[in-house]
C-alpha cells in the first residue's frame, strides 16, 4: 500500500505552483489506495508455534526444541498421561491443535492447562534429549557454552551441562554438572534456578559425555591444581593421625545415689565373733 503525504501539507505540480483546492482534494483522495484482503493478510504477524514460543522465553534457554514427530508418537509418551492433569488439552496446546471443549473451560482451568502443558513439555523434553536427535541438539548448545561455565577457579571456565537430581517432578531444581571437577552447582540466573530438574533428568549429561568420548574422542582432564590454604604464608598442617582416645573419650557418667539406703543382705553382713 502506497503512502500519501502527511495531512496538512500541500501537493505541488511540476511547475512548482500549488494546485487548487479542488485539484488538491481529488489528488489526496486518489493518493490513497483501498486496502484489500491480501494486504491485510500480509501485515498480520505469522503465528509462532507453541514449542518455538516456549523455548524462546527468557529463562528457558536450557530447553531444546522437541520435534513434533517425537511428540506425535504415543510410544514416546507412555506413562505421562497419569502424571499431568488436563493431559489431552495440554498435548493439543503443545502441538497447536484445537481441543474439543476448550471454549467450555473457565479461566482458572485454562491457566491449569497452560501450566500442565509446560510440565508435560518438560517431561517429554527429558526423554527427547536422550535420543540421537536430542543429544545432537544439546551437543550444539554445549559446544556454544549456552549452559554456562563452571564457577570453580581451577576448572578454567569449563562448559557445564544441566542435570536433575531426580527424575520425578517437584523434587529438586535443575543443577549444572561440570565434567571437569564432577561436581554440581546452582545456576546463576534466578529463573534457571526455578526450573524443575526432572525436565533434564539424571541421565542426559553423562550419556552425552560418554558419546562424545567414544565417538568424538573428547577428553576432559581433571583440574591440575588444588587450592591449599595458608596462614601467614605457611601451609595449614593436617593432623598427623586421628585424635587420641583420651581426647575423644567421654567421662564416665556420675553415679546416682538412691534416696533410701540399700537393704543389707545376709552375705554382706559380718557375723559377730563370740569370745569365750
Amino acid at each position: 500500500m502506497s503512502r500519501a503525504a502527511p495531512p496538512g501539507t500541500k501537493d505541488y505540480d511540476k511547475r512548482g505552483g500549488a494546485r487548487g483546492s479542488e485539484e488538491e482534494e481529488e489528488e489526496s483522495l486518489d493518493s490513497y489506495e483501498t486496502p484489500n484482503d491480501d494486504d491485510e493478510d500480509g501485515e498480520e504477524e505469522e503465528e509462532v508455534p507453541w514449542i518455538v514460543w516456549f523455548c524462546s522465553l527468557k529463562g528457558n534457554e536450557f530447553f531444546s526444541e522437541v520435534d513434533e514427530e517425537f511428540i506425535q508418537d504415543e510410544f514416546n509418551l507412555t506413562g505421562l498421561s497419569s502424571m499431568v492433569p488436563f493431559y489431552d488439552h495440554a498435548i493439543d496446546m503443545i502441538l497447536d491443535l484445537e481441543s474439543p471443549g476448550d471454549d467450555q473451560l473457565t479461566e482458572e482451568q485454562q491457566r491449569l492447562v497452560e501450566s500442565a502443558a509446560e510440565t508435560l513439555y518438560g517431561l517429554i523434553h527429558a526423554r527427547f534429549i536422550t535420543t540421537s536427535r536430542g543429544l545432537k541438539l544439546m551437543e550444539e548448545k554445549f559446544r556454544q557454552v549456552q549452559f554456562g561455565r563452571c564457577p570453580r577457579v581451577f576448572c578454567q571456565g569449563q562448559a557445564v551441562l544441566p542435570v536433575g537430581q531426580s527424575d520425578v517432578v517437584r523434587e529438586s531444581s535443575v543443577k549444572l554438572f561440570c565434567p571437569k571437577c564432577n561436581d554440581l552447582y546452582y545456576p546463576r540466573s534466578a529463573k534457571h534456578k526455578s526450573l524443575d530438574g526432572a525436565f533434564w533428568g539424571t541421565t542426559f549429561p553423562h550419556l552425552l559425555l560418554l558419546g562424545l568420548q567414544q565417538e568424538g574422542g573428547l577428553v576432559i582432564e581433571p583440574p591440575a591444581q588444588k587450592y591449599i590454604g595458608r596462614i601467614f604464608g605457611f601451609r595449614i598442617r593436617k593432623s598427623a593421625g586421628p585424635p587420641s582416645h583420651a581426647a575423644t573419650s567421654l567421662p564416665p557418667p556420675p553415679q546416682v545415689m538412691d534416696d533410701e539406703p540399700a537393704v543389707p543382705t545376709s552375705s554382706s553382713v559380718k557375723k559377730p565373733v563370740v569370745r569365750r
